[in-house]
């Protein structure tokens, strides 16, 4: 409670018992944060008891990073929905620090990338890392990739693929992380020379049903392969080989024998290859010091090398 006659104080009394400026007082009364009670016969303001709690709160939340129109939902819920509210706010606010963070941390890696290289590379590397947002977004990958896979693709099955084949860039990066990042936005950007190999010869006419069943299918088998890979065995045929050529034989109405392996294996051997996408995947998503992560390319490589194998009477 005031001390004085009328229970009300100045903004200068208000802002001293509160610990802040009478300019923060003026800032936040000017936003509507801190109503007056009254004005004095000079025009000063005057403040209510209440007004010092709800600037104490005011003042909190700011030290929090929340934005005044936050403050202002808070400060004016009613009581019942006061904590609904400042959760929601805490929770956007966390959010932002999260990706401010992850910015942060990029840029360190990109400056120590840019550090640590020889001088006759930082051009290139400064080139490359230009051309990325901190923190970097994977929407161009993700555009490279629905203009490679079949036009028909159902949505959901589109999603699935992408979500294997474009990968998060890492809340902690390295700067070799930051590098195989770099090259691949570069790698999907580049403009068209018009020499690109074609689509894979499953892709020509797959319908709707045909890329979806085609997809689920490799996804099953390069999941099966990954294990492998993760052991360090070697291509060889059995049930994770059986997975990938039932997807194409399923996807062209076909049986899975000896000789569809047989052509499967050719059309295969001159489909385009993008290895150089995958092992820069590899390396974005390989944790320090651990072993490659299998990619769907590398799990595919594996798998196409135990069928050309099997059907050249090597396995």
């Amino acid at each position: 409670m005031f001390t004085s006659h009328d229970g009300l104080c100045s903004i200068g009394e208000l802002a001293e018992r509160a610990g802040v400026t009478v300019k923060a007082v003026r800032f936040y009364s000017d936003r509507g944060l801190l109503p007056e009670a009254s004005r004095s016969a000079g025009g000063h303001r005057r403040y209510g008891p209440e007004a010092l709690g709800r600037l104490r709160l005011v003042r909190s939340l700011r030290a929090l990073g929340l934005p005044v129109r936050e403050v202002h939902r808070i400060v004016d819920e009613e009581v019942d929905g006061a904590d609904s509210v400042l959760e929601d706010a805490v929770a956007g606010q966390l959010r932002e620090l999260g990706s401010q963070l992850q910015a942060l941390r990029w840029r360190e890696a990109a400056l120590r990338l840019v550090q640590e290289c020889p001088p006759e590379d930082r051009a290139d590397r400064l080139r490359l890392i230009g051309a990325v947002t901190a923190p970097p977004s994977t929407a161009p990958l993700a555009r490279f990739w629905r203009a490679w896979l079949p036009p028909r693709m159902p949505a959901r099955a589109a999603a699935a693929f992408l979500e294997a084949a474009v990968p998060e860039p890492p809340a902690d990066p390295r700067p070799a992380q930051v590098l195989a990042f770099a090259r691949l936005n570069a790698l999907v950007t580049r403009p068209c020379t018009g020499a690109e190999r074609p689509q894979p010869a499953a892709h020509k006419g797959a319908g709707a049903r045909e890329s979806a069943v085609l997809y689920a299918g490799l996804a099953q088998a390069y999941e099966l392969a990954g294990t492998q890979l993760r052991r360090g065995r070697a291509p060889r045929a059995g049930e994770e080989l059986d997975s990938f050529v039932d997807a194409y034989a399923r996807t062209n109405g076909s049986r899975d024998t000896a000789d569809f392996r047989r052509v499967l294996v050719g059309q295969l051997s001159v489909d385009p290859r993008i290895d150089t996408y995958w092992e820069l995947v590899a390396e974005v998503i390989t944790p320090s010091g651990g072993p490659p992560e299998p990619t769907p390319g590398s799990a595919h490589d594996w798998l196409f090398t135990a069928l050309e194998a099997q059907t050249t009477g090597a396995a």
